[in-house]
């Protein structure tokens, strides 16, 4: 008996551990892992009843009002609302209907228990709006609040899996346009003001939620499926009358393409969708509110077919979030990559019969793989699926390895299923998960039952490891030059034992004859059987269906001969691979220079001559010294000015104009580029509309033309859009040959009310940091770094990197390498998260020091 009397006060001791173990709940800033799990199971059924009331004033306060209804189905601990924002914003508090003290404690507003019940409760808070993302400019204003941005607007549960609905009123000035996720039941005049009443919105995570209010052009059309809304501040009749159209009649193709893959219909009550002028990314997924940066969409008759195609690429993305993201929204933002790979990989689909004339596998490598290891190749690499142990760093997942590598990875994993069974396995995803949320292995779950491979061990590599594959080759030859062994053998580029599997073609080429062998390497090492007892080849070309990933062998002695290469994708990947290998010090940065030059003046197709601008520019001002680029000016005046003058397509001869104006830095070049701004020399077919002139009348400044000031005066009075011409003057102090006006504006970048443009911002602090202004620049780069992480916590996803790649990023020079060692030595245990941001951005710099030339 004595036994079984301490065997119950241990178990009872044992309980009541367990359960003093459960009652902690640690309330940190942002929201922890922890939090989000219990709220997940603690509420449900909720609805946000919101109400701003904007003023005219861009400095008045939002005045604001929240009822939030919610099933309360645990109260082992108190209601934690979401509200990073001052206390003094909270006005009163009301929990049902009886007034609550309010306790606002680390970015959480604490509803007391014993205001609550369990069943259904209601909460009313009067509260001013949080300014952070409300991106309010004179005449608009617009939210943007993923990933976690939703609570510094107002008092929400600011995660993933708490799907909501919104009941919203705003009242705003009489000429305003509102747009939001529901449609508008009425609207109420009000003195000044119009208070506009929407109906309740579909289900959706706060990240989602969204409106747009101000002064804006509004067009709806039917394109097929139902009524669209298209709000816009463009003032040119060109463009509006050659994107307007279009960018309805793409949102259509996109829908009809997306219903019948995933066979499911357009899954939300309306597809409306804005285009803001200074707008931080491309767009973003908004339900029933999509939104774009408004130089995305409109465009001129004389775009080129990139760009029209990138538009295309961009609405697609966007509409293919409403299944895949919106529809299916992951669980917690480790896996915010599913809804972006889903969002490219079927963009690239959809692309298809909209531009039949396109090279769609030429495409889709251009796309992806330059980008893809752009970051993959640095020490600051990620994997596609990232830890995430609170929402506040959710912003840092964000980058070139989910929006671009995730797309190769699919890619893959289709070939391995088949199109049938990976197509199949999608549907049955969308349909069991919609309106709710999953995570990267519940669709593996799926995926795997519709194949008999292992997707699951496939996924380690692929999904749950960062890096990329160098291969080698291993050639045996008999006496009479004939290959009795060929070998190609993968090796991980981080030292480490991975081992990617993949598929991809080579050619062995012999003169005019051509043997193309299908790889498929799941180890190691592979062997080439077809190779035996043929003749060594005189060239081996890999990867040339663009399907494989990572760095393969190059010969140096034939790179010049890969502009004759007939087939589009294997020429667009050789040039791929030999700037890789250059990096990795393979080949010498002059002749990746020359044999890029050379292959230009001869390019037909226009991705391959965009690709070979981009590169072209980055060897020049990156890896060559000051010696070389002054010696190179002599082929950018002969060769390439020339070349401009000769019959070629438009679209061609404006991607080699925007490689001329950015190289071309000699006397001879500068007054050829003041001709054409001034309009005195006319190129013929090279239609130059007024963002191409701004942008030629930057340059000129950098350049230092004697006529800068004339040439920045006059170019003011030719910007016909007042939102360009805001921009424009905000810029000005960054174009300025005046090294103090330069060295004042950098340091007012340094404070956080200056910095709410964030894409003005980055242009800005290239022309700072140009190459050529870098005598004086440089001294600014440990502010840079220094203020990296206030930039983190006061701006949107994408700026962090975005301040560092245009600043730090833009250098090569021995002295930059030394603030970066010394910002590393000094920071030791710098925040791991931004680290790899700065990792990324200043790998070239770190490149340049070995093999600058």
């Amino acid at each position: 008996m004595k036994y079984f009397f301490s065997f119950l006060l241990s178990l009872l001791i044992l309980i009541s551990c367990n359960n003093n173990k459960e009652e902690k709940l640690v309330l940190e800033k942002g929201v922890s892992f922890e939090l989000a799990k219990y709220r997940k199971q603690q509420i449900s059924d909720v609805v946000y009843k919101l109400d701003f009331n904007i003023p005219k004033e861009k400095t008045t306060s939002i005045a604001s009002k929240l009822v939030l209804n919610l099933t309360i189905h645990d109260l082992k601990h108190a209601i934690f609302l979401d509200f990073n924002e001052d206390t003094s914003n909270l006005k009163s508090l009301k929990v049902n209907d009886v007034d609550s003290e309010i306790k606002h404690q680390n970015e959480h507003l604490v509803i007391d228990r014993s205001k609550l019940k369990l069943g259904k409760n209601s909460i009313e808070i009067l509260f001013d709006a949080g300014e952070l993302s409300l991106n309010r400019n004179e005449e608009f204003l617009y939210t943007l609040l993923v990933p976690d941005r939703a609570s510094t607007l107002f008092p929400c549960f600011d995660q993933p899996d708490i799907k909501a609905n919104y009941k919203l009123t705003i009242t705003a000035p009489k000429d305003w346009e509102v747009l939001c996720g529901g449609f508008e039941e009425s609207s109420t005049s009000k003195g000044d003001f119009i208070e506009h009443v929407f109906e309740k919105t579909d289900l959706m995570s706060t990240y989602l939620f969204s409106f747009v209010a101000g002064k804006f052009t509004t067009e709806t059309k039917n394109p097929g499926a139902f009524d669209m809304r298209f709000l816009y501040r463009e003032n040119n009749k060109e463009k509006i009358s050659e994107s307007v159209g279009e960018v309805f009649n793409i949102h259509q193709k996109s829908i009809d393409f997306l219903e019948e893959y995933t066979q499911v219909k357009f899954p939300f009550q309306k597809m409306d969708f804005a285009a803001i002028p200074p707008f931080q990314y491309g767009g973003m997924e908004h339900v029933g509110a999509i939104q774009y940066r408004a130089s995305s969409l409109f465009l001129d008759k004389n775009a080129t077919q990139k760009q029209k195609l990138n538009r295309a690429k961009l609405i697609a993305h966007e509409t293919s979030h409403m299944w895949f993201g919106d529809l299916v929204t992951m669980k917690w933002f480790n896996d915010v990559w599913m809804k972006e790979v889903f969002a490219n990989f079927m963009a690239d689909k959809i692309m298809n019969p909209v531009f039949p004339e396109v090279n769609h596998e030429l495409n889709f490598m251009m796309s992806h793989y330059p980008s893809a290891y752009s970051e993959d190749r640095t020490k600051g690499t990620n994997a596609i699926r990232q830890e995430l142990g609170n929402l506040k760093n959710a912003g840092s997942l964000y980058g070139r390895i989910i929006y671009n590598k995730a797309p190769i990875m699919m890619r893959q994993l289709e070939y391995l299923l088949g199109e049938e069974a990976f197509k199949n396995g999608i549907q049955e995803y969308i349909k069991t998960y919609a309106n709710s949320n999953a995570d990267w292995g519940e669709l593996v779950s799926i995926l795997d039952e519709n194949s008999s491979k292992d997707i699951k061990n496939w996924s380690d590599v692929w999904v749950n490891s960062s890096g990329r594959p160098v291969f080698s080759e291993e050639i045996q030859l008999d006496e009479n030059e004939k290959v009795t062994s060929f070998a190609i053998h993968q090796k991980a580029e981080d030292g480490s034992d991975k081992i990617w599997p993949q598929s991809f073609k080579i050619q062995l080429v012999y003169g005019d004859e051509v043997n193309e062998v299908n790889v498929s390497i799941s180890e190691g090492k592979v062997i080439i059987p077809e190779a035996n007892d043929l003749p060594k080849p005189t060239q081996i070309l890999y990867n040339t269906n663009g399907f494989g990933y990572g760095v393969f062998p190059v010969d140096k002695d034939v790179i010049n001969s890969y502009k004759n290469i007939t087939d589009d994708v294997s020429r667009g990947y050789q040039f791929i691979n030999l700037y890789e290998n250059m990096l990795n010090g393979e080949v010498a940065p002059l002749n990746v220079y020359q044999v890029m030059f050379n292959a230009i003046q001869q390019e037909k197709n226009e991705l391959i001559v965009s690709y070979l601008s981009g590169k072209i520019q980055n060897i020049f001002w990156t890896f060559l010294n000051e010696e070389a680029q002054n010696k190179l000016q002599y082929y950018v005046n002969n060769d390439l000015y020339k070349l401009l003058e000769k019959d070629l397509p438009a679209n061609i001869k404006k991607t080699l104009f925007g490689l001329y104006q950015s190289i071309a830095i000699s006397e001879e070049g500068t007054a050829n580029l003041y001709a054409i701004w001034s309009k005195k020399k006319t190129i013929k077919n090279l239609f130059l509309n007024e963002n191409n002139f701004t942008s030629l009348a930057m340059k000129l400044a950098i350049y230092k033309h004697p006529k800068t000031p004339e040439v920045l005066q006059k170019q003011q009075t030719r910007i016909s859009n007042s939102d360009r011409l805001e921009r424009f003057k905000w810029m000005l102090p960054s174009l300025y040959s005046d090294k103090t006006v330069r060295d004042n504006f950098m340091k007012s970048l340094l404070e956080k009310e200056n910095r709410e443009k964030e894409s003005w911002v980055q242009t800005a602090l290239s022309n700072i940091h140009h190459p050529l202004r870098q005598d004086s620049s440089t001294k600014h780069l440990k502010s840079v770094l220094e203020k990296l992480e206030e930039v983190q916590l006061t701006g949107d996803i994408f700026f962090p990197k975005g301040w560092l790649a245009s600043s730090i990023g833009n250098y090569s020079s021995k002295e930059a390498n030394i603030i970066l060692q010394e910002f590393f030595a000094e920071n030791p245990n710098y925040n791991p998260v931004l680290m790899k941001k700065l990792l990324q951005t200043t790998d070239n710099l770190t490149r340049a020091q070995e093999i600058k030339k």
